[in-house]
């Protein structure tokens, strides 16, 4: 609703505010929710219990990794189609900065974020949080990688060719 509202009323947030719903606004929060579930059928409660401990950082990180990828990889179609401004556009709005600025700070915060999702992972103290840290980095993963390439699930012909590759050349690149 927020978003909306910014986008109703022209307003550009700062990249603090932006960062703040965007990372809850890509949806990751409700996959990892999904996969809390999942991982939940072989945890004791015990298990269950060391594991909600830490749980929002991972969630936190790994979304907004996912957004931040996501920003770099769309943001400049969305705008051209008349979206929000994304993080990019906010960074530059907030400090001045050109596009290629904005975008390397952007990768700044990527690297600093897999830095805090990682340190945060080193507290899984049970199955059931292991499992669930790892899913919540491979999600990152996975999407830093859709994303590397422009947009990954808007133009599938980008990535075809490299998600098809291992089924069909599965000792392609291996010596």
């Amino acid at each position: 609703m927020v978003e909306a509202w910014w986008y109703h009323n022209g307003h550009t947030p700062t990249l603090e505010e932006y960062l703040e719903k965007g990372y809850v606004s890509v949806g990751a929060p409700i996959i990892l929710m999904h996969l809390s579930f999942l991982t939940l059928i072989s945890a004791t409660i015990v298990e269950i219990l060391q594991g909600i401990e830490g749980a929002e950082n991972i969630v936190r990180y790994s979304s907004l990794i996912l957004r931040l990828a996501d920003d770099l990889g769309t943001s400049s179609d969305e705008i051209a189609r008349g979206n929000n401004p994304k993080s990019i556009q906010c960074y530059m709005h907030e400090t001045g900065a050109t596009e290629e600025e904005a975008r390397k700070y952007i990768e700044l915060l990527i690297i600093k974020t897999w830095k805090k999702l990682n340190k945060a992972r080193e507290g899984a103290k049970s199955r059931f949080s292991w499992e669930f840290h790892n899913g919540a980095t491979n999600l990152a993963r996975i999407e830093q990688y859709m994303y590397s390439n422009r947009d990954g699930y808007g133009r599938p012909d980008l990535t075809k060719s490299q998600v098809i590759s291992p089924f069909f050349n599965p000792t392609l690149g291996i010596e």
